[in-house]
């Protein structure tokens, strides 16, 4: 029987703000993850201002479950991980974001990621109820990050092993045929003629075969842009009135 990978819990312990834990969640189901657990709330929960900063994460919001504390919320879970910059005198194995996701994809059991309140972050007993201390690397005269930063970086790397669309997949137009693309080619190169663009005469193919080169790329070159603003600007003096 092939085990089925659980997505982690993710936990935030005494949060403070409601309006981080509603950008968690955004975080959170951005990239497949919908299993909140909140240890202590500062302001309680449900809390009134969550809601909106989810922009529409309601299914995170509405199933998180609340606990009393670190233990009881992390108690039906065979892997702990703590996410802290510093180990603070915890001497267990540290992992990147992307190293613990690796690793939580490769084994069996739940798993819980915990992330410490805005302030001052998990504290050592916290850590110590942890298996395995998750670290991002981060520039160390600048390590700050919010609640919302973290817990996207982390949910980020778990989502690598799985088959999440991006972007959002979108019904697309068919292309157009060759003979309608000649067409177009055709239509904007009498409009050129008629304003007088093709000069010097012997320069005329080698402009043509750069609008064409242009038309059926992606990319343009600084050369192939002055082109475009030159065609531009010669039919742009085409509608204007011209003086006696």
């Amino acid at each position: 029987m092939i085990e089925t990978v659980l997505p982690p819990a993710i936990v935030l312990v005494r949060p403070q703000l409601g309006e981080n834990i509603g950008k968690a969640a955004r975080a959170m189901l951005n990239f497949g993850l919908t299993e909140m657990r909140l240890v202590t709330p500062r302001d309680g929960w449900p809390n009134p201002s969550a809601g909106p900063a989810a922009s529409g994460a309601d299914i995170v919001l509405e199933g998180a479950r609340v606990f009393d504390s670190v233990a009881e919320a992390v108690a039906d879970c065979a892997h702990v991980y703590a996410t802290t910059v510093r180990k603070r005198g915890v001497t267990k194995p540290v992992l990147t974001p992307e190293a613990a996701s690796r690793e939580i994809h490769g084994q069996v059991g739940r798993s819980a990621i915990l992330f410490g309140p805005e302030r001052s972050g998990l504290e050592t007993d916290d850590v110590a109820l942890a298996r395995t201390i998750v670290t991002v690397p981060i520039n160390p005269e600048f390590g700050s990050l919010n609640l919302a930063q973290a817990v996207i970086l982390v949910a980020y790397e778990w989502s690598k092993g799985m088959a999440l669309a991006s972007p959002p997949e979108t019904e697309l137009d068919p292309p157009a045929s060759q003979e309608e693309f000649e067409g177009m080619i055709g239509q904007l190169d009498d409009m050129l003629e008629r304003t007088g663009f093709f000069h010097p005469p012997e320069r005329t193919p080698a402009t043509r075969r750069t609008l064409r080169t242009m038309l059926t790329k992606p990319g343009w070159s600084s050369q192939e842009l002055r082109t475009l603003r030159g065609v531009l600007s010669a039919l742009d003096g085409a509608k204007r009135p011209r003086g006696g």
